[in-house]
């Protein structure tokens, strides 16, 4: 398996700041901590105390992603480890985790790529509301700009959000993640006010010298299975896709998602005077991309899917999800073409953006014996995905480059160390990082591509 003429292609791979830190003494709470140490909202109870132990073995991470030769690291930094109450003074001790992150990347040679936001929302904030509040668009906006700070020349390209659909549905919605309430209309405000927070931050961002802002959208082609279900696929797509890429482009609430969500929302909190803020230029746009959603009649029990529940679309039809084939640990199809179908969702809701695969990977069970860490349905996976999109750009899509999730095993949210998407093992209890085939096998078109 190999990469096929990857050219000028960047590669790197991924990780978010409360999955794989620890060291939760070192910053303020935030929604995470509070949601995890909530008995029974995790599968296996892990909390974000010790998670990858990551800030404490800072070196040994950079030199493991310099062993890899990647290009960039895309990680997030953690709004409270740097502003632990969400608002007021920055952390001395947390700026300077970051600083030696960042200054280590560039002594290897590998671009530091930032996300400010993901999902891990300082407790205050959410005990004033959260992103239901509009203020807390207005706060993050005073992070994002102190970080552009803080960083300029050093860090130079930024993503203000992370699937702001995972924080608005998953957390507002249907409860699945932090903070776990249940308000579907308060999740559509949500989702409003984390796109206007994206918009406010870019602006104040650039104001103080940042370059190359953009965000990060887990857009998924939905495929309805039969005439019957189109209008709820339509629904499905509304929420999970158009609804973001229309506020990014300045278009608003759309007239179909404001009909198909009337039952709950009167939607009061859209102003048209937002419209400028929303839909601020961004400079590029990463996606997110690991499956499809198949729509089809309702069933008496669900696919099983993680991310793939009627309850996680407000004021969602009847219906359920039926994923085909081989199904991950996460429960979803493996289907490579669909990366490039995400890749197009992109180029028609905002043309002329340069685009990033910013996510891609997949959680299965790896077989660990005396020779290693085997994990071949994972190195097929990447080989496809990698090849798919380097097809894409062939055929005229602007993407730039391919990040894998995740450079480590870590905690992957509510369900806690049960499903690993990492191509490096990292043991639960000693945190000891094995590489993985996989690991092995990027590195090797890597450093391939290089000679």
């Amino acid at each position: 398996m190999e990469i096929r003429e990857p050219g000028d292609f960047e590669f790197g791979v991924a990780t978010s700041a409360w999955q794989i830190e620890g060291d939760i003494s070192g910053r303020g709470r935030c929604t995470w901590d509070d949601f995890s140490e909530t008995l029974g909202k995790v599968i296996d109870g892990a909390t974000g105390a010790t998670a990858c132990d990551h800030v404490n073995r800072l070196e040994e991470d950079l030199d493991l992603l310099a062993w890899l030769g990647v290009d960039a690291y895309r990680f997030s930094i953690s709004w409270p480890r740097v502003m632990p109450l969400g608002t007021g003074a920055l952390s001395e001790s947390g700026l300077a985790f970051y600083d030696r992150l960042v200054d280590g990347l560039i002594a290897r040679g590998i671009a530091p790529v930032a996300t400010l936001y993901h999902w891990d929302l300082p407790s205050p904030l959410e005990n004033n509301g959260g992103w239901v509040n509009r203020a807390t668009a207005e706060a993050f906006a005073v992070y994002a700009e102190s970080m552009a700070k803080h960083f300029e020349g050093r860090i130079t390209r930024w993503a203000t959000l992370n699937e702001p659909w995972c924080t608005a549905f998953l957390g507002y919605c249907s409860g699945y993640f932090a903070p776990g309430r249940t308000e579907p209309g308060a999740s559509l405000e949500a989702a409003y006010n984390l796109i206007l927070g994206h918009g406010l931050a870019v602006d104040r961002m650039r104001a103080v010298g940042a370059t190359n802002v953009g965000i990060v959208l887990n857009l998924i082609p939905i495929v309805s299975e039969s005439p019957s279900m189109d209008a709820v696929a339509a629904h499905v797509d509304g929420l999970q896709n158009r609804i973001f890429l229309d506020l990014l482009a300045g278009r608003g609430v759309s007239d179909e998602v404001r009909a198909s969500c009337a039952s709950i929302t009167d939607w009061a909190f859209v102003r048209d005077a937002d419209n400028a803020i929303l839909g601020t230029p961004i400079d590029w746009m990463g996606v997110n991309y690991y499956t499809v959603m198949r729509v089809t009649e309702p069933k008496a029990t669900g696919s099983g899917a993680v991310g793939q529940d009627s309850s996680m679309f407000p004021a969602c039809p009847p219906m359920s999800f039926a994923p085909r084939g081989f199904l991950t640990q996460m429960g979803w199809e493996i289907i490579p073409e669909g990366i490039v179908e995400a890749l197009r969702i992109a180029e028609r809701g905002l043309p002329g953006v340069p685009l990033w695969i910013c996510e891609n990977g997949v959680a299965v069970d790896d077989v660990v014996d005396d020779s290693g860490v085997h994990d071949p349905i994972r190195t097929a996976y990447l080989a496809d995905h990698i090849n798919a999109v380097l097809d894409a750009r062939r055929a005229g899509v602007d993407v730039r480059g391919y990040f894998a999730w995740s450079l480590m095993d870590n905690l992957e949210w509510s369900s806690g160390w049960t499903m690993q998407f990492g191509i490096v093992r990292v043991d639960p209890v000693s945190c000891e990082r094995t590489p993985k085939d996989s690991a092995h096998w990027y590195r090797g078109q890597l450093l391939a591509r290089k000679s």
